[in-house]
């Protein structure tokens, strides 16, 4: 009797299978055939075929064809096993089973954890476990994909992605028509998150958030498309996942549910066509990779198990629409609600202040102050928040301002080229533009060539939006073959939205705009750098000398050989000529070196850029925002500033930024950077040499920062005698930058500028070497307290100090704060200049200085002015300047003197006891020798000074002057007397306008 005779039909419940084994002893199936559900759950109905089947595949079981073949009863050459030894191993099957998933997921998670250096720089708290927000996703459909697009406006945008939302747990919901869908196609443009949501989809799994599956195996397409050597799929898994040994018999059985993740499925050639990829469905059969990809896809092998593809849009249709269940489209961060979420959860973390320990209350009010700020200029709808469509600028945002407000060491272990080298390594790495496009050109290659040549041209006419027509000036203006147009239109629909996006502004909404400003910088700056600024003349003759350098060596040689039998000897020395001309056009070429040393300078010290803010604040404000009233749409916008731009040249140079645009692509040749480092010497370092602003003066040290050069900077600091930085807002960071590019040489600075440039103690404890090695020493106007007094206590004691003048007037210095000073000044042996100029000492100050005076024999000025010092500290301290070895000027002006405390010291003169005491505009019945001195420091703060008690101190001097004027009657000196109260009354009528 046939086999299949005897067996139950359809369906079997479990004590059918009972009865099975117990008849069936001998018969070549064996209770280990059962499926692990049904041994997980015995009231399951089994179907008999799928027993069989899995029965056969598993241990290769061929089945009975007749009675006679396997009698009921027959002899049996070994016992069977029993049912009971037969479950039990089954159960320990599946707990080796299950041990080997758990150590997958440990493998898994330990390899998606790892952050790249991008990352890991910000420290733990910054991996995707801690921070992630979900991009919007929504479901579309192969017909909306392939139509022709609307046109690209920010309106647009967000209604296509509001639409048909769609939650990640959801995408192998069953699709309209009541299917389960099986594969489903994951698209997105570049930037828009959706390797990210792939890792975040991975580490759910290995923590037990993805119920769904009970295995997950992801695959890297770029790993994949590395060989096309053939190799079964189940030997791929393994070799990959080595811990899944004990999991690959179960694949393709309904009791393990499997999901398959193809990461970048546009690095892979498909070819579903029969005559192209054959079809399998056996796992055990080597096949190429591909292959294996189209065979999963079509459902042709292990049809139970789901597949979710990621590829870019223009790869969407490699995959007939037949084998895709549902389509669904990465959007990013559409919603502004999502953008803000990303941004406090970014910034809000303990380690983004760079500290190791929990954040202080200064360092938190400045994390919340970002975060707000950043919220508010999002709110206003500015370009900042289309950027912030896609979670890639999110992450550059966040970078920069780390970049901008943490950084506290000395060199900075970031440069701005490198936080935009490495962002578009994060996003691009080196990927080709088009896999099935025989050039294989990278996509930054493609970018630099075309966008860097709209970039150029922008930057060129200070043009920041650009129409259809621009576009199609810099993008179709090559267009020659179908091979170009065809890679043109891969990047209008994966690439052209990361790096252009439609102009909010009133009035340009039918323009377009760099996502970020200082990209077009950039992208400008990498398309000079790459030599891709050439003349018709430079290109024609590079082809020209390619062509002829390949072919002119084997020519020559085929003709020195055919001269020795034919009287050809002439041939041999043309061809030699022609060899020639690749080697003369190489020099030619070098020239371009010059080019671009010359565009730098020019770009670098352009006059009309001279009183911008500095580009590090530039910066700062284009992601902030500018705090104050939003400008009127009628009103005419400010001129374009590019000075980011010869920045971002220099900083391409370097040789960490070359490393990472090699593995874009983008190679920059050693040569050609020292070359252009040997042609800058002569332009950039000359220019440097004039008299540049301050801000300026600030671009050229990030410049030299940037180039990441220490023989160039060297150099270049050197003919820096004068560093005049007054009113930059040196933040921690610039200060790092100027302690760092300083520190490259050991040579004296003979005066430091640092007036009105919000500097505190941890500024001046960053910049201590650079203070060391200063002359002149400018600080005043920089809220100093006590805590700065410190640091100007240890540098004044240092045994390397040179400092000769210090100025620190304008800071609230207090009595501890002229405490710490005093002992400053009792030990040091090179101070010569004090100023200390309305510091807030009052008389317990001023005493303390007096104290110490003694013990300084170096001294020769000190100015305590406007400090609220009465007779009896005044006295006291002039007493001490008369027995000071040096001291020779003491200035009193604007302090609380009386009338007989004037006049006591008055009788203190050069003449008479060594030191001059600068109190009033007068000496008696004469003009003081040192008014212009006085009135020159009087008009220089009164913007900053109490205006009221100016007033009461200029209202003094002017009495003071009538009455002395009164009592001479020289007329040269009465002149000289109406000359002085000229002055002081055009003081105080400006002060009392307001004009000041």
């Amino acid at each position: 009797m046939p086999f299949r005779r005897w067996l139950p039909q359809g369906r079997m419940s479990w004590s059918h299978l009972k009865q099975m084994d117990t008849r069936c002893k001998g018969g070549g199936i064996v209770a280990s055939t059962i499926p692990m559900d049904l041994v997980l759950d015995p009231g399951r109905r089994l179907d008999l075929k799928r027993l069989l089947h899995v029965g056969w595949t598993r241990h290769s079981l061929k089945p009975p064809l007749s009675a006679s073949a396997c009698p009921i009863g027959g002899h049996q050459q070994a016992p069977a096993p029993s049912s009971s030894s037969t479950l039990r191993q089954t159960a320990l099957k599946n707990v080796g089973t299950a041990e080997a998933i758990r150590k997958h997921q440990a493998s898994l998670a330990d390899w998606f954890r790892q952050q790249p250096n991008e990352e890991r720089q910000f420290g733990p708290s910054f991996a995707l476990g801690a921070i992630h927000v979900d991009p919007v996703i929504r479901e579309s459909s192969l017909e909306e994909i392939l139509k022709p697009s609307p046109e690209l406006t920010i309106q647009n945008q967000l209604q296509a992605s509001c639409n048909q939302t769609i939650g990640l747990q959801n995408l192998f919901d069953v699709d309209a028509c009541g299917q389960q869908v099986k594969n489903v196609v994951l698209y997105g443009t570049v930037g828009t998150g959706k390797s990210t949501l792939i890792k975040k989809m991975v580490m759910d799994w290995c923590h037990g958030r993805l119920p769904r599956f009970q295995l997950l195996i992801p695959f890297s397409c770029e790993d994949l498309s590395q060989s096309n050597a053939p190799i079964s799929l189940r030997r791929l898994i393994t070799k990959k996942y080595l811990h899944l040994r004990e999991v690959v018999p179960a694949l393709g059985t309904s009791s393990l549910k499997v999901l398959f993740i193809l990461n970048g499925l546009d690095r892979l050639n498909l070819d579903f066509r029969l005559a192209r990829t054959e079809l399998c469905c056996d796992p055990n059969e080597p096949i190429p990779p591909s292959a294996i990809v189209v065979n999963l896809l079509r459902k042709y092998m292990l049809p139970e198990a789901s597949i979710i593809v990621t590829t870019r849009p223009s790869a969407v249709r490699r995959v007939p629409s037949k084998f895709v269940g549902r389509y669904v489209e990465v959007c990013g961060f559409s919603d502004i609600h999502l953008q803000k979420l990303y941004f406090q959860m970014r910034l809000r973390q303990p380690e983004c202040v760079g500290a190791s320990g929990p954040p202080t209350a200064e360092e938190a009010s400045e994390q919340e102050n970002l975060v707000e700020m950043l919220s508010r200029n999002l709110e206003r709808h500015n370009q900042i928040a289309a950027a912030c469509f896609l979670p890639s600028y999110c992450w550059l945002v966040c970078t920069t301002l780390h970049f901008l407000y943490f950084t506290w060491s000395v060199p900075p272990p970031q440069t701005l080229t490198g936080i935009y080298t490495s962002f578009l390594r994060l996003n691009f790495s080196g990927e080709v533009l088009d896999s099935t496009d025989p050039s294989n050109i990278s996509m930054m290659k493609y970018v630099a060539k075309t966008v860097g040549k709209l970039a150029y041209e922008g930057v060129v006419s200070r043009q920041t939006s650009f129409s259809e027509a621009d576009l199609r000036r810099c993008f179709e203006v090559e267009m020659k073959t179908e091979s170009e147009l065809n890679l043109l239109n891969v990047f209008r629909t994966d690439v052209f939205r990361f790096f252009l996006t439609p102009c909010v502004q009133s009035g340009k909404q039918h323009t377009f705009v760099f996502t970020i400003p200082a990209m077009q910088e950039y992208l400008a700056a990498l398309y000079v750098v790459l030599g891709e600024k050439k003349t018709l003349a430079q290109r024609v003759g590079k082809e020209v000398s390619e062509v002829i350098g390949k072919v002119s060596e084997d020519v020559a040689l085929v003709i020195s050989l055919a001269s020795k039998v034919l009287p050809l000897r002439l041939l041999p020395l043309l061809f030699n000529l022609i060899k020639m001309f690749p080697r003369y056009f190489s020099r030619f070429g070098s020239k371009d070196r010059d080019t671009i040393a010359r565009t730098m300078a020019v770009e670098m010290f352009n006059e009309e850029d001279y009183f911008n803010d500095d580009v590090l604040d530039q910066i700062n404000f284009s992601i902030l925002g500018v705090e104050g009233p939003m400008r009127h749409p009628d009103d005419a916008p400010d001129d374009e500033v590019f000075e980011l731009f010869p920045i971002f040249m220099g900083g391409l140079l370097s040789r960490r930024n070359r490393a990472l645009l090699d593995q874009l692509g983008c190679p920059i040749k050693n040569l050609a950077a020292f070359e252009i480092a040997k042609a800058m010497k002569k332009t950039v370092i000359q220019n440097s040499r004039k008299g540049l602003p301050p801000s300026e003066l600030m671009d050229y040290l990030v410049f030299l920062h940037e180039f990441q050069n220490e023989r160039f900077t060297a150099e270049a600091v050197q003919s820096l005698r004068t560093i005049n930085l007054s009113s930059v807002k040196m933040t921690p960071l610039k200060c790092c930058v100027l302690a760092s590019v300083v520190g490259t040489t050991s040579h004296p600075v003979e005066e430091l500028n640092l007036a009105s440039c919000h500097l505190d103690a941890s500024s001046l404890q960053i910049l201590f070497p650079v203070l060391l090695r200063c002359k002149k020493l400018h600080l005043q106007l920089n809220s100093l307290g006590p805590e700065a007094c410190k640091v100007i206590r240890d540098l004044l004691l240092h045994n390397k100090c040179a400092v000769n003048t210090l100025r620190l007037a304008d800071n609230p210095l207090s009595e501890q704060g002229a405490r710490y000073l005093a002992e400053g000044l009792a030990g040091n042996t090179s101070l010569n200049h004090l100023s200390l100029l309305h510091t807030s000492l009052g008389n317990p100050g001023v005493e303390v200085i007096t104290q110490h005076l003694a013990q300084n024999q170096n001294l020769r000025e000190l100015d305590v002015a406007y400090n609220s010092v009465t007779d009896e500290a005044a006295l006291a301290l002039v007493e001490e300047a008369k027995r000071h070895a040096t001291l020779e000027l003491v200035h009193l002006y604007f302090n609380e003197i009386s009338e007989e405390g004037k006049q006591a010291l008055h009788k203190m003169r050069k003449e008479r006891d060594g030191v001059k005491v600068l109190i009033f505009l007068t000496m008696g019945a004469d003009v003081s020798d040192y008014w212009a001195i006085i009135l020159n420091v009087v008009q220089k703060n009164l913007p900053i000074w109490d205006r009221d008690r100016v007033q009461r101190h200029l209202t003094l001097l002017l009495e003071d002057l009538q009455s002395s004027c009164q009592q001479t009657i020289n007329p040269w000196k009465k002149a000289k007397f109406m000359r002085v109260e000229k002055e002081v009354k055009r003081m105080l009528a400006d002060l009392q306008k307001g004009s000041l």
